[in-house]
């Protein structure tokens, strides 16, 4: 979550504002160096420990916007402010304002019906900030709720303004642990994360002590499986150190409330290249049997189809969404695998996505319709299963996730698509590891296959 009061060179998707400086601070101001930018700085936004200044000329420009959000639960959970100027908020009559987010909609969507000082007024909670440390409990939390915490001081909504001195300021959003104590940095929508990354790298780790030898012998062969085997094992590679980048920042978060914001942004690079690498190599194969299948003679050996249209395509469609991985980053600055769909670039990798997954459906069933071997029929059936899956558990699990409460989502979505493309990995592995599949078929057909080789071309491949 940004903080709102942070003189950042762009907002969040968040209502946020420009008025200080976050802890963690912003690793390079310069336009021109704006993706790094947003890889070093995504972390400070995320945090629940926030660091800056409460600045009343800011607050009086942008009113509106709030310094925190945060997903209270439970009966005690605390919002800690601590100042260093007590003098300048007494003057200033500072306060913070606490809404709901039902609320907060509510009092946005009639704002011209509201002075500014009667919309502060209708806060659910109010604490005035008038001493070195201070701690506001929120308490009787029905079910876990978005909660929006905006400072106010007596020049927010006057005409009339005068310089003052800066507030700086440290706050820290609490939620109760299992023994009900305010110790917990996790909002609502984040609790639980951190024990799944855990498992998710434990597994990783003992599929690795089992499978790695026996996978890289096979991978050193140099056999008909081995370019796709090595692209498939990249890919899994990446989403492995995405897991393990996310489970350390997810571990020093729940420590201080701010994380390694290093790490997270690792974690969402691995993930987006990872999605890339997946993206091609389907692409690829797909279009091998597609486009190229009724171009291939019966004398040909069998080989990655590259012709110009099916090069042309995949090229297109991993450019596109790399593009929009990337928008989809601008947007939405906190550090998500997969986002929460606001934005327009979220909504059309949602698009790209389902339209990828339909129209490989659709080829691979025109295939399955025709082919006779019931041999080669069960593999094009279960690499289309793996495609499908790939590329619509993202879309279908964020339809779903609509139906629940809002700080159910983002866990439903990360955990789903990450447990579904595992999933989908496992199969392609299986399938193409599988000496009563994919190679019995690859010797067999002599049309629809890619990546497999005859004897006269030793070995040799095309990527």
């Amino acid at each position: 979550m940004r903080n709102a009061f942070a003189h950042a060179p762009r907002p969040s998707r968040s209502p946020a504002g420009p008025l200080g400086h976050v802890a963690g601070g912003w690793c390079i101001p310069a336009m021109g160096w704006r993706l790094l930018w947003l890889l070093c700085a995504g972390g400070a936004a995320w945090s629940k420990t926030l660091r800056g200044g409460f600045v009343s000329s800011a607050a009086r420009l942008e009113p509106w916007r709030p310094v925190a959000r945060f997903q209270f639960r439970g009966d005690h959970a605390v919002l800690c402010v601590r100042i260093t100027n007590v003098a300048a908020a007494v003057t200033k009559e500072a306060r913070l304002h606490l809404f709901q987010a039902q609320e907060w909609q509510k009092l946005q969507n009639h704002i011209q019906d509201h002075s500014c000082t009667e919309k502060f007024s209708k806060a659910q909670l109010t604490m005035t900030v008038n001493h070195t440390e201070q701690n506001l409990t929120v308490s009787q939390i029905p079910y876990p709720e978005t909660w929006y915490v905006f400072y106010v001081d007596k020049f927010t909504c006057e005409e009339n303004y005068s310089e003052s001195e800066d507030i700086q300021f440290e706050m820290v959003l609490l939620n109760p642990d299992a023994e009900g104590n305010p110790l917990d940095h996790f909002s609502a929508g984040e609790s639980g994360l951190h024990e799944f990354y855990f498992l998710l790298v434990l597994a990783y780790f003992v599929t690795a002590c089992i499978y790695a030898q026996s996978l890289w012998q096979t991978i050193k062969k140099h056999g008909p499986m081995h370019t796709v085997l090595k692209v498939l094992s990249i890919a899994l590679l990446l989403q492995a150190g995405s897991a393990l980048a996310n489970y350390l920042h997810f571990s020093s978060y729940s420590k201080d409330g701010i994380g390694a914001p290093f790490m997270g942004s690792l974690a969402e690079l691995c993930d987006i290249v990872s999605q890339i690498q997946m993206l091609y190599l389907l692409l690829s194969l797909c279009m091998g049997w597609t486009i190229g299948r009724m171009k291939k003679s019966h004398s040909r050996p069998l080989q990655w189809d590259s012709t110009p249209a099916s090069t042309g395509i995949a090229v297109v469609v991993v450019v596109t969404q790399s593009f929009l991985l990337i928008w989809e980053q601008f947007e939405d600055t906190n550090h998500h695998s997969y986002h929460s769909h606001h934005g327009l670039a979220s909504g059309l990798l949602i698009g790209l996505r389902v339209c990828l997954g339909l129209s490989l459906a659709a080829g691979l069933y025109q295939i399955i319709t025709v082919e006779r071997s019931t041999l080669k029929r069960e593999f094009y059936i279960t690499f289309a299963k793996a495609c499908i899956l790939w590329f619509l558990c993202h879309p279908c699990l964020a339809t779903v996730s609509v139906i629940f409460r809002e700080y159910q989502r983002e866990k439903i979505v990360t955990i789903g698509v990450i447990l579904c493309q595992c999933i989908s990995m496992v199969i392609l592995y299986r399938l193409f590891l599988s000496h009563s599949l994919y190679w019995e078929v690859s010797s067999l057909s002599s049309v629809t296959l890619p990546l497999t080789v005859s004897s006269g071309h030793k070995n040799r491949h095309r990527f």
